[in-house]
């Protein structure tokens, strides 16, 4: 016998867009298929830039690219099946489809906030050490911190989602959001769920505290060694470089907190539904931008990336000529 309870509910709707006006919701439509063209494309362009341009072949951008791959999964682990219920009229989500989702939205989710603190660590060791940068930060230390990032992230969503097996619902299926969540799907369940919330509150909190942490550890001894830089303009020319990452990592926990560490009592189906789009949504379209606008070799790669292919059919037309 399967040790996973059965359900008898074998469905859920996610009434998130459908609450709106008609007008609304066709306005809405359109923002989320402009964002999701936009994150995918722009995070893509800069994983084909990094990869085809060989001064950009070291950490800093190693984890990039690896943040760009996390943040068009995450952005279409949710959108697609938005547009796609909106299209056909349908809100409707199977039992299994929505821990499925679930399971994936925490696992590109603790991938961030994975891969944002070990893009702190990169940046502290850069800046404070700059002359042991390459033994420290060696090929073998980068593929193990993004492994065990995965590693990590895989078991933390998967317990979640077995915890979340285990609950029965036997009443209301519907969910007042775009996609299947932990705190919206406790809200349905009539099983005690004690246990979930206790681990959301222990190990959920760890996993979200420890990386926050180290960023910020990383960046008090950033900042430190750029004050104690002789020359003020050089060594604020340094720690602008981080500026890109900070401005990610403000955005993410910003929205990560008010959504999971607030009470019960003070959230709102409307208010959770706007930070969850601003984390599962805005931040990853935004990445590219950000890492790109303020980074001249990340510029520069970018129009390498887009000359070459505006010249690949101008060249192919005059080989048929």
């Amino acid at each position: 016998m399967s040790s996973i309870n059965q359900s008898s509910v074998s469905e859920f709707l996610l009434l998130g867009l459908s609450r709106q006006p008609q007008q609304q919701q066709q306005l809405l439509f359109l923002l989320f298929l402009i964002m999701y063209l936009a994150t995918v494309l722009g995070n893509l362009l800069i994983i084909l830039a990094i990869s085809t341009d060989s001064h950009l072949h070291n950490p800093m951008y190693f984890f990039l690219s690896n943040l760009s791959f996390v943040d068009v999964c995450f952005s279409s682990t949710t959108v697609p099946k938005v547009l796609a219920n909106h299209i056909l009229e349908s809100q409707a989500i199977s039992f299994s489809g929505c821990l499925t989702q679930m399971y994936f939205v925490s696992l590109f989710a603790d991938m961030d906030n994975f891969l944002l603190a070990v893009m702190a660590y990169d940046r502290f060791v850069a800046i404070c050490h700059p002359l042991h940068y390459r033994t420290k930060m060696s090929y073998q230390l980068c593929a193990l911190l993004v492994v065990g990032s995965w590693v990590v992230g895989t078991l933390n969503a998967l317990l979640h989602t077995l915890l979340m097996a285990q609950l029965s619902f036997c009443g209301e299926n519907i969910i007042h959001h775009f996609f299947c969540d932990l705190t919206p799907l406790l809200k349905l369940s009539c099983s005690d769920t004690h246990l979930n919330e206790l681990m959301i509150l222990t190990e959920g909190t760890m996993i979200i505290v420890t990386p926050f942490v180290c960023i910020l550890i990383s960046y008090i001894h950033i900042i430190c060694a750029v004050l104690r830089v002789s020359s003020s303009r050089g060594g604020w020319k340094s720690f602008s470089t981080c500026g890109s990452h900070l401005a990610v990592v403000c955005l993410f926990y910003g929205t990560i907190i008010s959504l999971y560490f607030n009470p019960s009592s003070s959230h709102s189906a409307g208010r959770d539904m706007a930070a969850a789009m601003m984390f599962t949504v805005v931040t990853p379209m935004l990445n590219p931008f950000i890492y790109s606008l303020r980074n001249k070799d990340m510029k520069g790669a970018l129009r390498k990336v887009l000359t070459m292919n505006l010249h690949s059919p101008i060249s192919v037309r005059k080989m048929h000529t």
